[in-house]
Formats: structure tokens, sequence, C-alpha cells
């Protein structure tokens, strides 16, 4: 999965809520991946394709270019 936006990736919607997804989780098109705060709005960033969760390429907090690979999905 790749971002579609410059932004920064949070993995969880706040400081002290779990992440939105894990490695091994399995996800569906739709499913809420992380968030991309860009220009101070919150983008919910949901999965274009359907899979288990094999890594997370982005750290927490970290900024993203646009088609950056942010999650590894091993597609089912």
């Amino acid at each position: 999965m790749k971002s579609p936006i410059i932004g920064t990736f949070y993995r969880s919607p706040g400081p002290d809520k779990d992440p939105f997804i894990n490695v091994g989780d399995t996800i569906a098109v739709g499913d809420t991946v992380c968030i991309i705060e860009a220009m101070k709005l919150f983008n919910e960033i949901e999965s274009e394709v359907s899979g288990k969760i094999v890594k997370v390429l982005v750290d927490d907090s970290s900024p993203v270019e646009y088609d950056q690979p942010l999650f590894l999905v091993d597609p089912s």
C-alpha cells in the first residue's frame, strides 16, 4: 500500500489509542489503516486491497511523500 498524499503518518487515531492495524492483521478493502495529516487536516487512509499485513514500512509521526510505500500486504 502506498501513500495517496504528502503529510505526516500516524498509525493510531490518538497518542493514547491502539494502532489501526498491526503486523499479522487481516484487512479488507475500505478498512482504515492509518491517518495522514496534511495542512492540519487529518485524512483517514482506507485500504484499497484485501490481505494480511506483513510489514509496516513507516515509523509513527514520520513525514511521507506521495506514492511512498506504507505497508507490505500479502494479498488474499
